[in-house]
Order: C-alpha cells, then structure tokens, then sequence
C-alpha cells in the first residue's frame, strides 16, 4: 500500500507542478486539474496521499495541494468515514499543528490558513460532543512554541468567523457551537488576553537587544494574530467580558496605541469594541475612555502617526508619499473617537446616570484635530459625530460645545474649499486623495457628498452660535470681494481672463457662497425680528449689489449669495429696486458684445440663475415685490420687445414671476385681466389656424418642426424651422408656468372678498375658480392634439417621414443614457462647453422637451382649475383619445413621463366624487394594456439571458459590439424602470398606508438577543396596507379589479427585485383580499398562487425578496386552502417536498379541533415546504453541497410540571373548560 501511495504521489506533484507553471500548455493543464479533481472525487488514498504531500519537506505549493486534498476529505466525506478513520485524521491534524510547520517567520501564510481551516472543518462536526477536550487541547499546543499558539489564534478566529458571522452550517450545529462558545467564554477570553500579554511582554523586552530581533518578531507576529482573534470575538460576546476588571482590556489596547507594530490591530479592535450597542447600563464602563489617560494615549498616538503618514520619495526630493500602514492607522483612530462620542451621546442624557466628563474639551480637541488634518476622508469621518454633538440636547448647551462650535465653523472655512483632487499638486490633501480615491471623478461625487453633509452639520452648529456663525460669513464674504481674482493655471475657454472651476477664486467663493446660505437661513430661523442683525445685513447686500464681475462662474455665486441676503430685504423694502435691477442684468448677461455668439454653459446657468432667483422672490415675498409690479411689468416688455436678447426658456421664467405677483392682487377679474393680457401672443398663436392644422396632422408638424429636412454640415437647421421650433416651445413652457403658478387667495375670507369662490361641495369644502381656467380651456383641445399627433410619430409611416438628419430624432438623448445607466456625469470643464449641440441633438431635446411639457401641463392642470377642469365635458374620452392613442409605437422611455407626470398627478389630485366618471374609465384600460405590454418586455428579456446562457455553454465564439451590449443594457434597464412607474401608480392608486406609533430606541439592544439567535429579537412595528377609496372604487369593477391583480402577481417573476419585494410586501395581498370572499374561479387562485412560487424561483436568492414572497405564500395558502383543493395540488409539485409534513400542516389548518402552532413555528413550517421552490443564485448552483450533520442534543429539555388539570381529582373549573364537555 504503501508503494501505491507513493506512486499516486508523484503522479499528483507532478500534475501540481503542471498547474503551476505558467509556460504549460493550456491543454494539459486542464488535463492535470481533471486528475486532481477526479483524484479528489474518487480515490481511497486521499488520506494517506494527502498527509504525504503535506509534509513539510515539500514545497509549499504542493503542502497546499496536499492540505486541500484533506480538507476536501473532511467536507465531503466525513459523514461516511468509520469512526477510527475520524479519530486518525483528527490526531494526524494536531500532529501537524504540532510539529508539521516551519517556524512561525518562515511559514507561508497559506499553509496557516489552510491548516486552521482543516481544524475548524473538524470542530463544526465534532465539537462538542465527540471533542469535549478541544479548547485544552488548543492551550496544550500553545506551549509549544509560537508557531502552534498563532495556528490555535487562526483556529479560533476561523471558527468564530464560521459559526457567527458567516454562520455556514446548519442552525442546530451552529447553536450547540455557540452556546458552547459562550459558557466557555471567560476562559476563552482570560487565554487570549493572557497570551497577549505574554507576547507583548516578551516583544518590548526582545526588540532592542541585538540578536534577539527574529524571537522579537516571532512574539509580534503571535501578538497580531491574537488581536486579529480578539477582533472576531469582541464584536458579538456580552459586553462584560469586555469592560471587565475596571476594562482591563480597553486599557491594554489603549496601551499599544504607541507601539508602532501594534497599533493598527489594537486600534481596530477598539473601534469595534466602543462601537457596541447594547443595553445602556452595560455601556456605561465605556466613559472610562474619557479619562486623562486614555485619551492622552489616544491623541498622542494620533499625533505620532500624523507625523510618520507622509515620507519623502527620495532623500533629495520634496515631494512626499503617504505611508499606507500608518495612514490607515489614522483613520482606525479618527473611527475610534468618533465611536466614542456616539457612546458619549446615547449614555448623556438617557436614564442610566451619567455625568458630563471633566475633559470633555480635550476629547473635543482630538476629534478637531481630525477635522483640520489634510485628508479630505479624516474629514469627512468626523462629520456625523459633530452633527449627533450639535443636536444632542444636553451637551449642545455645555459651554465647552459652544466655544467648539464656533472653532468648527472657522474650520469649515477651509473644509468646504474644494481642493485636494488626486491629479494635482495644489494642495497637501492631493497625497492623501491619490491614496483614498480612484480619480478625479471618484473625488468629485465624493466631495459633493461630504460638502452636502457639512452644510447639514453647519445649520447644526448655527442653531447654537447664529451670531457669531453669521459673522464669520460676513467677514469671508467682505474678504473675498475685496481679495483680486485669482484664476490660477487653469485657463476657462468661455473667454481671456475667465476662471475656470478649478481656479483658486471660484473653489475660495464658491465654499463662502455654502457657508452664507447655511448660516443666514439658521440665523432668521433661530431668532426674532428684535434680534437680528438688519443694518449688517443690509450693508453685506449693499457690498455684494456694488461688486460687479464679467466672470459667469464668479456672478452665480454672487446671485447666490443675493437671494441668501434678501430676507434682510423685508425689513429694508426700499432696497428692492437694486436688487431687481441686478438680477435683470444678470437674465441677459453676455461675456463679450456679440450676443450672437454660441453661449457656453457656464453663460446659460447665470442667465437661468438669474431667472430662479427672480421666480423664488416672486415665491416666497410676493407681499414686498407686489409695490414693484408695474416697472417689473415695463422693464419684461422692454425684454421681451427684443428677440435677441432672451430665449424662450427666460421668458417663461420672467411670466411665471409675474404671475405669482399677480396673485398679490387678491381679485378675481383684476387677475383674469392681466392674464389675459399677459397671455395674449401665446392665445392667439396657439389657437391660430396654422397652429391647429400643424398641431392635428403629424405630417404638416414633422414638416413645420424641420424633422423632414436634410442638414448638411455645411448648413444649418432652417431658419423658419428654428423659429417655428421656439415658438412651440415657448407657448408650451409659458402655459405651464401661468397654470402651475396661477392660483386663488389661501386665506378664505379673502378668496371669497376677491370673487374666487363659486360655491360649496356637499361635505362643505369651498369650489374655488382659478383666473387662468377662461384661458387654459381655450387651449386644451390643441394641447390634446399635440399629444395625439406625438404618440403618433411613433408609427412606421411617420417615422418614415423623417429625414436622414433626423432619423434617430426619437432616440434616447445621450445624457438621458448615462442617467440611466448610471455611468458618471459631465467632467468637470463641461461648464466650458458651448450649450450649441448638432442638429440631431437639438431635435432630441425638442421632442423630448415637448412631450415632458404636454404631460407636465395636464399634470398641473388638475390641482389648479379643480372643479373647472373635472367637470369638462367628456374629459376621459377626450385624454384617453389622445394620450393613451397608438401607445404600441410609443417607446418606453417616452411612456415613463406620462405615467409619471401626468396620470400619477391625475389620481393624487382628482376628488373622490370623480373616480367613477374620469379615473375608472382611465386607470382600467391602462393597466390592462401596460400588463399586457410589459408581460412581452420581460418574455424577450428572459428569453435573451436564456440564450446568452445557451451560447456560454456551447462555447461559441461570439464578437458582440460594445454597442450592442449597451443597447440591450439601456433598453432592459428602461424595461424596468417602466416597470417601476407603473407599480408606483398602482401602489398610488390602491394603497394607504397606516405607520403606527414609532418603535423604541434601537439601541436598546439586549445583550442575550445579539449573542443568541434562539431569542427572537423584537422587529419595528411595520406599516399596515389598506385598499385606499380609489382602490376600493376599482376593485369594484371585474375587469379593472383581474387587471390589478394579473399585473401585481405577474410582475413578481419579472426580473427586478426592487419590484418584486415592494409589490409582495404593499400590492398583492391587499388587492387579492378583497376578492377572497367572492366566487374566485380554481383556475385563477392556482394562478396566483404559482405567480408567488414562481417569483421564489426567480427572486429567493435574496433575503428581503425571500422573505416577502414567503409571507404572501403563506397568506395565500392558509387563507384559500380550506376552499380550493388545487392549492394542495400545487404543492405536491414543489421538488423535494414532504407529503407527510404537508399533511401535518393542513390538518392543523383545516381541523378546527387541532392544535395550532405559534405563529413563527408555522412561519418556519411552510418556509421548509416551499424551500424546493427557491432558485438559487448563479455563483450558487453548480456548488457542491457540504452536509453536516447534527450531533446529540446538548441540552435535553426539562420534563413538564405536572398539570393541575390532569389530576385525577378533577377540579369543576377544568372540567367546565374540558372539550370532553358536552353539556354546554
């Protein structure tokens, strides 16, 4: 036998070293893998040849072969091994843990971790039963030396890892593990610690004695290992063990903050020691942290690391690298503080007693120590603990919090300055980004995250200090307009002399524009008119209306910085004129003379700024400006005479701000007239002759648009084309802005005053009538058929029409892509960029603005005309004849607007008097046609992935074009984006949801709950569904009620997770609830049934999807199974389900004289029945299956009391209650 392992032997070093080597030829490498794997599979010298190649006289790669051949053993043929062959493996495993490693410095990790994992394979079927003496064995083998005391680390680690994070193997082997775990944790723990201490010891007294530095590194080595194992028990053990002996161990780690070989494992195990949850009282040990001492090791820590994080490249260069080692040491620390401070906050305040600690200012300190470092991330670590201080009720009002208040904002001076991009050199945070970041762009979204979070945390910190943070503004604001413009070495193309985003002024302005909106906006929150600072107020306006700039970039802050100030306005009225008068210059704003020069972005966003900010004025003091009417009113004639000087879209702005003036006026017929006035080019254009015919035939609007014409390079779009373009546009876009901002007085006395209000509705609420409705009627009918006409472009005769130019007019716009794919977003000079696009391009915006904007307005319309709009006669037939017309033709990303905008509008602004007449009539037939539509995208999606699976297998060699494969992405992520919106309106339309009483702190974690899985920790109480009126309204119609019901269950198999759970959890049982009392055909509740399983299939993979799925099963079944026998047919189809367990549970279910189970017993009852039905993940289903299988329970369960009711003296109370009893 021997002789035969042997010649095996070689036969598999050989086939090791032809894996192995990178120059073999492909065909026999795999050769080679197919007879270890068939070796592994097949041969009864596993053991023996295993053990052979595992000796330590081998090279490592063929021990490592050698391991893994005993550990494949040991998974998958252990529960067929006689139990002598166990007992050799296991002693021939700890004779290699013993002796069968090099020493500890010269060992491979591998052969480590491989060795550990075989242990471990060993303990998750052994242990405890069949290996009571494990954990003293372990002890034994670390007397040996330090190699065996780091494999008994990693043993213990791994194990950990396996039974409680990872938790992969059966429930009841992983609860005996752990309740062993757990009994013998303080042993476990006192072994680790001793051991540290040990090694630590023996290091410090090792490490600077010549000759002794590899025993130095062998007791550093076993001390890293046994932190690492620390690691993975301190996350999940009772609390005590942790805090124990006056927090023993807290302090050791505290102490090998300052040892350089140390301190990254002692600072991770910190980290998840005080970032623990749990009971209060528990936590309460933790303040010792706060101590002088503790936090002296801490920052002096810190402080070293700092300084040792960056080193130079070379000894006669400057420029420096970061230390990786030591920077992630940093940042553990910087994790660490923060920790602490979230302890600090929960423990303040609550009801375990706990005082404000003596050195809070020094722990305040540190934490701005981190807040101040050079690296973007350290900064960004520490912005939620500084918000949770700003907030917290108590220590918020602690003189120490108030001065560091005010220190935190004068550091957010330079924290919001976006600098530190990983491509430059600007700036000592570049070094540290080049290490945190990818590139720019990851930078980039990075930073507009953390700048947002920032903003969050200043308002905080401007609650408690609005003075001084009002301050600080004021002297950044006055230093920045009287500092000169720096453009620095990055020139802008929009013009000579321009900054560019990354120019030292803009990234200087732009971080003081935040920081002022924050604090202005705190500062007339926080205090009375008495209070605030007017006259400087008025005087920072005053600075900023009298500077002026040719710079875009420059001017958006400053405009920025206007609509910040001008609440100071109010106060101030007479300086409204300048205000004005700046922000109309800045609406036609141009960098040179020649206004016919193709404007870049950066031109347009201060033009469009402008605009926004005159709108949000207009909005939010309409009182203060309505004194301004009439030369507000002249100067937009003046603007508006000229053609050149705004565009369609600035003109709109400038009406829509009229009109919230306008609703200043307070009467009725006063507004109508100015309207009417306002409106009467968009009124007599729109409803023209030329308009209507253009509008109702799709030809003459292909014709009128230009999208029939050929545009060379050479030439450009037609000039009438352009205007005829612009003309519709404007029209458009002016309609949504009087119909969005048109509206009546909100108080009622003065609506009635003004002559909006027509009359009552039965239940008493006022019918208001909005000025606009007289005008908007008018021009519905051409809306429509601009509609109709656009649905229509979409048949093949239209698409016809369009010329070569245009062809691909209708197709997603490049933007629109990147959006939905979600690749990353313009780079950062694209502000530079001219807004003039191709021909083709603009006609894609054209098409796509248009159709948003019908949708938009017939959005708007509801919520502003009510009862004026409701009422038109015919309204149903007249939207669904145009909105809902050649909708097979429409793509989907032209559909997901009209969902979205409009029809979702439609049902959250239509009176319940109206659903039978407009929304049933609407919603039915859509939701028929959307399933039916949908039904066939995911049919085509599926059997795409079918056969790409198909072509994998047969191994085809097929080239696919990048843009192809992009084109099936875009159009499947469509898919389920529509899929999505047509979900919401169903869930809009049919569900209200019920949010019951907020939970209890979720801190409040038991101890016990997080380190036992056999107690059921309590879940938040979950929002209730009910069918809202509109539902119960369509669910009393049988064709819009299967609708519902066929798109709801149907969309559980579609391909989209998302979907799936928030359909399972909201939609489905809710609407099948309804129908359960009536005659439901056998047929159709099979049907609903197999949806469910069939979404399992699909979706069980995932958790959340899992569990949902299940639960509707389950609702399902329990509820119909007593009337329909097919849901039993179904069933006994599931794969490997037992009928005998089945028949239990539906004799429970079906016999009112069985006994019931609990609730979660019946939950994990039915889960085991339909677990056949569950798919498996990808990475998942060609996985050979490891079987542990259980040991003899642990712990029998105690015998029950002797009942009182069963003794044989029967008292009358049991009897009264017995079953037996029949004389009741």
């Amino acid at each position: 036998m021997a002789d035969q392992v042997s010649a095996v032997c070689e036969q598999l070093i050989k086939a090791v070293n032809v894996m192995m080597d990178a120059e073999t030829n492909q065909i026999y490498r795999l050769e080679a893998l197919k007879f270890y794997e068939e070796f592994k599979e097949r041969n009864s010298f596993c053991v023996p040849c295993g053990l052979q190649l595992a000796d330590k006289a081998q090279p490592a790669i063929v021990r490592h072969f050698g391991f893994q051949i005993l550990e494949h053993v040991i998974k998958f043929r252990w529960n067929n091994m006689q139990q002598q062959e166990k007992v050799q493996l296991k002693e021939c495993t700890m004779q290699l843990l013993s002796n069968g490693t090099c020493s500890i410095l010269e060992e491979e990790s591998h052969i480590k971790d491989v060795l550990s994992r075989i242990t471990v394979e060993m303990i998750k079927r052994e242990w405890p039963q069949h290996w009571p003496d494990m954990l003293k064995e372990m002890e034994a083998l670390t007397s040996q030396g330090e190699a065996q005391t780091e494999l008994v680390m990693l043993i213990l680690l791994r194990l950990a890892e396996d039974v409680i994070t990872f938790q992969t193997l059966p429930a009841q082997r992983r609860r005996d593990i752990q309740q062993t775990l757990t009994q013998n944790m303080e042993s476990i723990f006192s072994f680790m610690i001793a051991i540290l201490q040990l090694n630590v010891e023996d290091y410090r007294r090792l490490k600077d004695v010549p000759g002794q530095e590899l025993q130095a590194r062998a007791h550093c080595r076993v001390a890293v290992a046994t932190l690492n194992t620390l690691a993975g028990y301190i996350d999940w053990v009772s609390l005590v063990y942790i805090t124990s002996g006056n927090c023993h161990l807290l302090e050791i780690l505290c102490l090998l903050l300052s040892e350089s070989e140390l301190q990254l494992e002692a600072a991770e195990c910190l980290l998840i020691a005080v970032s623990r949850k749990g009971k209060l009282e528990d936590r309460k040990p933790f303040m010792l942290l706060f101590d002088d001492v503790a936090i002296h090791y801490i920052l002096s820590a810190a402080q070293s690391a700092d300084g040792l994080a960056l080193r130079k490249k070379s000894t006669d260069s400057k420029a420096v690298e970061v230390v990786e080692r030591r920077y992630i040491f940093l940042k553990r620390l910087c994790q660490v503080l923060c920790a602490l401070g979230g302890q600090l906050f929960s423990l303040v305040g609550s009801d375990v007693e706990v005082e404000i600690p003596a050195n809070l200012s020094k722990y305040m300190e540190a934490l701005l120590s981190f807040t101040t470092h050079s690296s973007q991330f350290l900064k960004s670590s520490t912005q939620p603990t500084w918000g949770a201080l700003f907030r917290h009720e108590t220590l918020s009002k602690e003189p120490v919090i108030i001065d560091m208040a005010v220190k935190y904002l004068k550091s957010c001076m330079i924290n919001l300055v976006k600098t530190g991009f990983p491509s430059r050199e600007d700036n000592p945070a570049c070094e540290y980004s080049r290490v945190d970041f990818d590139g720019d762009e990851d930078f980039n979204s990075f930073f507009v995250s953390f700048r947002a979070h920032q903003g969050e945390v200043v308002r905080s910190a401007c609650r408690i200090v609005p003075m001084e943070a009002f301050q600080i503004a004021a002297e950044w604001l006055q230093y920045q307009i009287s500092s000169p413009i720096d453009i620095g070495d990055t020139t802008s193309k929009t013009g000579e002399g321009l900054c560019s985003l990354l120019s030292p002024s803009v990234v200087q302005w732009d971080a003081m524009t935040i920081f002022m909106e924050c604090t202005v906006a705190q500062l007339f929150r926080s205090h009375g008119e008495e209070k605030l600072p007017i006259d400087r107020g008025m005087e920072l306006l005053q600075v900023v209306l009298n500077y002026d700039s040719k710079d875009p970039l420059i001017l958006s802050c400053l405009l920025t910085n206007i609509s910040a100030l001008f609440p100071f306005v109010v106060h101030r009225p007479h300086f409204l004129t300048q205000v004005l008068y700046k922000l109309f210059k800045a609406i036609t704003f141009e960098v040179g003379q020649d206004s016919k020069v193709p404007r870049t972005r950066a031109v347009k966003n201060v033009r469009r700024h402008a605009c926004s900010s005159i709108i949000k004025i207009c909005r939010d003091y309409p009182q203060i400006i309505l004194p301004c009417f009439d030369m507000f009113y002249n100067h937009m004639k003046k603007l508006f005479s000229n053609d050149a000087m705004l565009t369609f879209m600035e003109k709109c702005a400038l009406i829509e701000a009229l009109v919230l003036i306008g609703n200043q006026f307070k009467d009725f017929e006063k507004q109508k007239a100015f309207l009417d006035e306002l409106m009467a080019v968009v009124v007599t254009e729109w409803t023209s002759d030329e308009m209507r015919r253009v509008l109702w035939d799709p030809a003459m609007f292909l014709s009128y648009v230009g999208a029939d014409q050929v545009v060379t390079e050479q030439s450009t779009d037609a000039d009438t084309a352009v205007l005829n373009r612009g003309k519709l546009s404007f029209c458009l876009n002016a309609m949504l802005g009087v119909v969005k901002r048109s509206r009546w007085p909100a108080d009622l006395e003065e609506a009635k005053a003004g002559g909006f209000v027509v009359g009552y509705t039965p239940a008493g609420a006022p019918i208001y009538r909005n000025p606009c409705s007289a005008q908007f009627l008018l021009l519905l009918p051409n809306v429509l058929a601009l509609i109709r006409t656009h649905n229509s472009l979409f048949m093949p005769e239209n698409m016809a029409r369009l010329s070569e130019t245009f062809s691909r007019a209708h197709e997603v716009m490049d933007a629109e892509k990147n959006v939905v794919l979600g690749l990353s977003q313009h780079p950062l000079d694209f502000y530079d960029s001219p807004v003039y696009r191709s021909s083709l391009e603009r006609m894609q915006g054209f098409f796509s603005t248009v159709y948003d904007n019908c949708f938009n307005v017939l959005g708007n319309v509801g919520p502003s005309l009510q009862q004026e709009f409701y009422t038109i006669e015919g309204l149903a037939e007249e939207i669904a004849g145009s909105a809902f017309v050649s909708l097979d033709h429409v793509p989907d990303h032209r559909l997901r607007p009209m969902i979205r905008v409009f029809v979702r509008q439609l049902v959250q602004s239509c009176p319940q008097e109206y659903y039978n007449t407009l929304l049933c009539p609407l919603l039915g037939p859509l939701f028929a046609y959307m399933q039916q539509r949908l039904n066939v995208k995911w049919q085509v999606i599926n059997q795409r992935t079918s056969v790409n699976d198909e072509e994998e297998e047969e191994e085809e060699v097929v080239v696919c074009q990048e843009s192809q494969v992009t084109q099936e992405m875009l159009e499947e992520q469509l898919v389920r984006l529509l899929t999505r919106e047509v979900m919401d309106l169903l869930t809009v339309s049919c569900i209200s949801r019920k949010v019951p009483e907020a939970a209890a702190n979720k801190e409040e974690i038991d101890e016990e709950e997080m380190m036992m899985d056999s107690v059921q920790t309590s879940s938040p109480a979950q929002p209730t569904e009910e069918l809202s009126e509109l539902g119960k309204c369509l669910m009393k119609h049988e064709n819009i009620c299967m609708s519902l019901l066929t798109l709801s269950f149907a969309s559980l198999s579609w391909k989209d997770t998302t979907n799936c759970h928030r359909t399972a959890s909201m939609v489905c049982w809710t609407l099948l609830r309804q129908v359960t009392t009536g005659n439901l055909l056998p047929e159709a509740v099979t049907w609903f049934y197999t949806s469910v399983l069939r979404g399992l299939q699909i979706h069980g993979q995932h958790e959340v999807c899992n569990t949902t799925l299940s639960q509707l099963a389950m609702a399902i079944y329990e509820n119909l199974r007593p009337r329909y026998m097919e849901l039993r047919t179904v069933m006994t189809q599931i794969p490997n389900i037992s009928v005998e367990a089945l028949d239990q549970y539906d004799h429970r279910l079906i016999d009112p004289n069985a006994q019931k189970a609990g609730d979660k017993r019946r939950k994990d009852q039915f889960k085991k029945l339909i677990a056949g039905t569950v798919g498996k993940a990808l990475c998942q289903q060609f996985r050979k299956e490891v079987h542990i299988r259980n040991l003899p329970s642990l712990f029998k369960k105690p015998k029950a009391d002797k009942d009182v009711a069963n003794n044989e003296e029967a008292l009358g109370l049991a009897a009264l209650f017995s079953p037996k009893n029949n004389s009741l």
